[in-house]
């Protein structure tokens, strides 16, 4: 799989008592359009997991080759993920990457195991594009790209 060109988010989501929670993915994709449904999906082992596990809501940021810094602060274990610069908040207060392509606001529509990752199912209850047509990040060969 590391041979097939994906795009790279960053999801992120509220914990018990507000605490922020995120992961870097390149296994997002789009489901359905009525209802407007995406995917993504979890590492079981992800420091994140539990939390995602049984979040009722989530935010999906679209990354763009300046965001690479986050991407690699999102997919590394242990990191102080949620450090100020380069985050910002949707309309609805979740964390988010600041001027991401593209930022949805996503409900929990369902969750399944697979093998040893779990596949979150969200509906899209919200969408922010960015202003203009821009090159977006993409994970190939394990490493991040960008498009020429």
């Amino acid at each position: 799989m590391a041979r097939f060109a994906a795009g790279v988010v960053v999801v992120t989501t509220l914990g018990d008592g507000g605490s922020p929670r995120g992961f870097t993915a390149s296994s997002f994709c789009s489901v359905s359009l009525r209802p407007p449904l995406i995917l993504v999906c979890l590492a079981n082992s992800a420091d994140s997991f539990a939390t995602f596990a049984s979040c009722g809501h989530f935010a999906v940021s679209v990354l763009g080759p300046e965001h690479r810094p986050l991407a690699e602060r999102f997919a590394t274990k242990g990191a102080d993920k949620f450090a100020p610069d380069g985050l910002s908040r949707t309309p609805g207060g979740l964390p988010a990457v600041a001027g991401a392509l593209v930022e949805l606001d996503c409900e929990v529509h369902a969750r399944h195991p697979a093998g040893d990752h779990m596949i979150l199912i969200g509906r899209v209850s919200g969408a922010r594009l960015s202003e203009g047509a821009r090159t977006p990040m993409v994970y190939y060969e394990k490493a991040f790209r960008f498009l020429a």
